[in-house]
C-alpha cells in the first residue's frame, strides 16, 4: 500500500510524427486529466536542443496548466539556476504564486538541460559551466529575492532537485525540501537521502527534512504492453549511452524494431529494475517498496511513453490500483 501523495513529472516529449505545438496542446489536457484522477502536483522539466523533448520554459507551461485547472499544484522540476538570473526566477514564480495562491512550486536544478555544449554556452551568454560556488550563490540569491516577493501575498514553495550528495548537502544547509532524481541516477538515491537527513537544518522554508522521490513508472494492463510502451524511451537512453543526444522519440512500433547491443540491453534492464514498469499490481508493489525503503514523503512519477492517452492511462491504472488497495 502507498500511503504518501503521488505526483507527476512531465517532460513534454515531442513524439515522432508530431510537432511541438501538438505537445503544447497536450500539456493542458494532461494537467486537467491528472487533476481529475487526484494527483497531487505536476512539475515540468527544463530541456534545450533535444529532438525528443520540447524546449518549453517550465514557467510558461505552469502558467498554461494553471489557467486550465483549479486545485492541482504545479511547478518546475526544475528550472536550471545557471541558465537564469535569480531575480527573474523570483519575479516569475512570485507572480505565478500570486495569481494561483498555494499552488505553485519552484523546483531548482543545476544542470544545463542540454548535452549540446554550444547550446549550454548560449544559455549562459558565453560563460562556461557554473562552478559549485556559483550555483550555491544562485540558489541563495533566488531564495533571497523570493522573500522580497512576499508583498504579492503568496510565495511559491521552493525545492532543490538532487541527484548527488553535493546537492543534498546544499539542500540540507539551506533547509529546503528535496526532490531526489531516482529516475536519472538511482544508484545515488540512498546516499543522497542519508546525507540530506543527517545534515538538515530547519529554515523558514522547511522545518524538517522533506523528500520527494522521482521514479520512472510505466504501467499497462499486461507486462508485454508495458514493455512495448517503454520501448521508445529505451531507444533514447541507448543513444545517450553512446554519447548521442540527437535522438528523436520514436513510435513504439519503430522502437520494437530497434537493435540493442548486449551491453545496452544489460544496462537498460538494470535501470528498469530500479524503476517501476509492468502491470498495475507490479508497478504499485514496486512503488510501495521504494516509498518504504526511502522513507519518501511523496512519490513523483515520470512516464515517458508515446501518445497522450497511453500516458494518462498509465497514471490512471496506478491511481486506481492504489485506491483499490486502500479499500476495506
Amino acid at each position: 500500500m502507498i500511503d504518501v501523495p503521488i505526483s507527476a513529472l512531465e517532460v513534454a516529449v515531442v513524439e515522432a510524427g508530431t510537432r511541438g505545438v501538438e505537445t503544447l496542446r497536450d500539456t493542458a489536457s494532461f494537467a486537467r486529466r491528472l487533476e481529475l484522477l487526484g494527483y497531487h502536483r505536476i512539475w515540468y522539466a527544463e530541456h534545450h536542443h533535444s529532438p525528443a523533448i520540447g524546449a518549453f520554459p517550465p514557467v510558461v507551461l505552469i502558467a498554461h496548466a494553471a489557467a486550465s485547472t483549479s486545485v492541482i499544484r504545479l511547478g518546475s522540476g526544475g528550472v536550471l539556476a545557471p541558465n537564469h538570473a535569480p531575480i527573474m526566477l523570483a519575479e516569475q514564480f512570485g507572480t505565478l504564486a500570486a495569481l494561483h495562491p498555494d499552488r505553485i512550486d519552484l523546483g531548482i536544478g543545476r544542470g544545463p538541460g542540454t548535452f549540446d555544449e554550444a547550446t549550454a554556452r548560449e544559455l549562459r551568454r558565453g560563460a562556461g559551466p557554473a562552478t559549485d560556488a556559483e550555483y550555491h550563490d544562485d540558489v541563495a540569491a533566488i531564495l533571497s529575492f523570493l522573500v522580497d516577493e512576499v508583498a504579492l501575498g503568496s510565495l511559491p514553495e521552493p525545492w532543490l532537485l538532487c541527484s548527488s550528495t553535493a546537492g543534498a548537502a546544499l539542500a540540507a544547509r539551506l533547509g529546503l525540501p528535496i526532490a531526489v532524481a531516482h529516475h536519472i541516477r538511482p544508484d545515488n538515491t540512498f546516499a543522497v537521502l542519508e546525507r540530506y537527513r543527517a545534515a538538515f537544518t530547519p529554515s523558514r522554508w522547511c522545518e524538517q527534512p522533506r523528500v520527494v522521490v522521482c521514479v520512472e513508472a510505466i504501467c499497462a494492463e499486461t507486462e508485454q504492453e508495458a514493455a512495448w510502451r517503454a520501448g521508445p524511451m529505451d531507444v533514447v537512453k541507448a543513444g545517450l549511452l553512446k554519447g548521442l543526444s540527437e535522438i528523436p522519440f520514436p513510435t513504439p512500433a519503430d522502437a520494437a524494431t530497434h537493435h540493442f547491443t548486449a551491453e545496452e540491453r544489460q544496462a537498460l534492464d538494470g535501470f528498469r529494475a530500479q524503476q517501476a514498469c509492468g502491470t498495475p499490481e507490479a508497478v504499485v508493489r514496486r512503488l510501495a517498496q521504494l516509498a518504504a525503503e526511502t522513507g519518501a514523503d511523496e512519490l513523483m512519477l515520470t512516464t515517458p511513453v508515446y501518445d497522450l492517452d497511453a500516458r494518462v492511462r498509465s497514471y490512471e491504472l496506478i491511481k486506481k490500483h492504489c485506491e483499490a488497495m486502500k479499500a476495506p
